[in-house]
């Protein structure tokens, strides 16, 4: 043996390591191939189903470029929505006009594709992604069905295809500011509506982090409460129209609820606190009864309750009453007012156990402070409408009302 010659042992084979040879992306034959299905069977989706079910296409790794074949025909330039070159289909969401009735069978397609290849979805997801980035890239028609095709995936619950990941891309600043995405969410809820309810689509906004922000589809010189309501009135979204004036009178509610319960906890001045409330009142026009039920609870909600201590409970929120009197009394200007206040009184000691016993000398601290009037008690006494723990109550203020009454006599 040579001193140059590595020694083996004899009779041994020695094994060579095999390496993973990948084979190369070829996403231009998967597409020519999706495609010649869809030609060989002429568009007809059942068929083209059938086929592709039976295929040894591989989907896992040419996801993207399947949907891409759906939706345009083809399969797409890489980061853009352009055909790439190779064989083309006439038969794809894009090329179909834009309606329901039209579109559904495609999704209703996808829907089977999916429940047989689940995974699917993320390239789904991805796809359409793409496609709501590039809005601008379409023409009118387009941008239309792909309106039409997202609301029709949402209404038949496409496999789980998840509301935010493809409603947060429109929100691009560019998209946003030319319109286009007031255009495509607009078409997106009326053909949302047509077989949903305004709570369904909610639901999807909400799971797109976007039921509280309808004004961020329109362009920033539109995002008045005028012109959203203008627009959606004009489209014949009257519900929406409802909802937005909804949400809007509930975000100033809620801050006007919260400058009063800053000023409370601060102890202003009860004039102070009044024309906070009369300027949240002017700006927003909350209806007076709205009011009344803001203040009284605003009221009770500082009031530092004892969790056991029945009378330390009735001392707290007698103080409280006595304290802010002139607030109520400046909100609490007719006969309708008091009354409204009344029942808020009485459904708060109905819901809250802690406060059950103190309905009579809540009432009688509103009248000792001129809050109420003796009318207004003797008519809630006889004629009160709501019925939640109106027979206690009305057994507990009867030695009040008797009191009322022979006074009332007397004069």
């Amino acid at each position: 043996m040579s001193s140059k010659e590595k020694p083996t042992l004899g009779g041994t084979r020695i094994k060579t390591r095999k390496r993973n040879i990948a084979a190369p992306l070829d996403p231009a034959a998967f597409s020519d191939a999706v495609v010649q299905i869809y030609l060989d069977n002429a568009g007809d989706l059942e068929l083209v189903a059938k086929n592709i079910e039976s295929s040894d296409l591989n989907f896992s790794r040419y996801g993207d470029t399947f949907f891409e074949v759906v939706f345009r025909g083809a399969r797409t330039q890489p980061g853009t929505i352009k055909l790439d070159e190779g064989e083309c289909h006439p038969y794809s969401i894009f090329d179909c006009e834009p309606k329901r009735e039209v579109i559904l069978p495609s999704v209703l397609y996808i829907q089977k594709i999916l429940r047989r290849r689940p995974f699917l979805i993320k390239n789904l997801e991805n796809v359409m992604q793409k496609f709501l980035q590039s809005l601008e890239l379409f023409e009118e028609d387009e941008r239309k069905k792909l309106a039409i095709f997202t609301a029709l995936a949402f209404s038949q619950k496409l496999s789980g295809l998840p509301p935010e990941t493809v409603l947060q891309p429109l929100l691009k600043d560019n998209l946003v500011a030319k319109g286009l995405v007031l255009s495509f969410v607009t078409d997106f809820f009326r053909e949302y509506l047509v077989d949903n309810s305004l709570d369904d689509l909610i639901s999807i906004l909400k799971r797109g982090k976007m039921e509280d922000n309808l004004q961020d589809f329109f362009p920033s010189a539109k995002r008045t409460p005028e012109a959203i309501s203008e627009h959606f009135t004009k489209e014949g979204l009257l519900l929406l129209v409802e909802y937005n004036e909804k949400k809007i009178f509930e975000v100033k509610l809620k801050e006007m609820k919260a400058a009063i319960t800053s000023q409370i906890a601060e102890e202003a001045d009860v004039a102070e606190v009044i024309e906070t409330v009369k300027h949240h009142v002017k700006e927003a026009k909350f209806p007076d009864i709205e009011v009344v039920r803001i203040l009284w609870d605003v009221l009770m909600d500082a009031v530092q309750w004892s969790g056991k201590n029945q009378q330390q409970n009735a001392n707290s929120a007698l103080r409280q009453v006595k304290a802010w009197a002139e607030l109520l009394n400046a909100f609490c200007t007719t006969g309708k007012l008091e009354l409204e206040l009344m029942y808020k009184v009485q459904i708060q000691c109905y819901e809250d156990a802690k406060l059950m016993k103190l309905f009579p000398e809540i009432i009688r601290s509103l009248y000792d402070q001129d809050v109420l009037a003796e009318d207004t008690i003797l008519h809630w006494f006889r004629k009160g409408t709501n019925p939640k723990g109106r027979q206690t109550f009305v057994k507990s203020l009867e030695a009040f009302v008797k009191w009322l009454e022979e006074a009332e006599e007397e004069e």
